[in-house]
């Protein structure tokens, strides 16, 4: 479990270039956690603090409003991580996070993980440039939402969502059209005719899991 912990903390960026031995020293206050598929992890307004990694699996952060109609914020999998808003903030927990297939996390408990930081300050200060990023990111998703139409928003996120592998975009582990549909505020039956004349027009290829953008998406439709 140590190793395993180890391994996903190495693939995040704020403490990547941190030494084997300290890296180490946090694995040891990590607990696993597994979590079968459409499982609650954390629900938007609690008050629970811990730091998840996430280990395999892949999970939906989202937000909902009282009609329980939900924004999708992140898709997220193994490498990544989510809850490190809560280490800096007494605040409930802004966003709900459900797995989306089954999921094993490290949790690393407030406490633990604050004592831990006072002796490494200079990661402290990285942290707080990656929760800048962050609420940059999310400022963004705002404006596309408040700017843009569905289909500009939808072209920026699969954009976003793809590595560039020779001439063409690959998405590995593509969104469902409903996973896709609620990142971008928008009904399935949008994406689906969205992604339908994608396909016709030969844009995009759907192979499985994997989507591959074969040239550049149309600016509008």
């Amino acid at each position: 479990m140590q190793q395993e912990v180890f391994t996903g903390l190495k693939k995040i960026p704020f403490l990547s270039k941190l030494s084997n031995e300290v890296l180490i020293t946090l694995a040891e206050k990590a607990k696993s956690a597994k979590f079968p598929k459409q499982a609650t992890i954390i629900m938007e307004g609690d008050e629970t603090s811990s730091i998840y990694i996430i280990l395999s699996g892949k999970v939906r952060v989202f937000s909902s409003d009282e009609k329980s109609k939900e924004v999708t914020l992140l898709i997220q999998e193994p490498g990544s991580y989510f809850g490190e808003i809560a280490l800096l903030s007494d605040e409930p927990r802004s966003a709900s996070v459900v797995t989306l297939e089954k999921t094993t996390c490290a949790v690393i408990s407030k406490s633990d993980f604050i004592n831990w930081l006072m002796n490494y300050p200079d990661v402290a200060i990285t942290l707080l440039g990656v929760l800048s990023e962050k609420i940059r990111h999310l400022t963004d998703k705002v404006r596309q939402m408040a700017l843009s139409n569905v289909y500009e928003r939808a072209v920026k996120a699969l954009q976003e969502m793809a590595v560039v592998e020779g001439n063409v975009s690959i998405i590995h582990n593509r969104p469902t059209q409903q996973e896709l549909a609620s990142m971008v505020g928008a009904s399935r039956e949008m994406i689906n005719k969205i992604m339908h004349e994608l396909t016709k027009g030969g844009y995009v290829v759907i192979e499985d899991k994997t989507l591959i953008i074969n040239k550049k998406l149309p600016t509008s439709w």
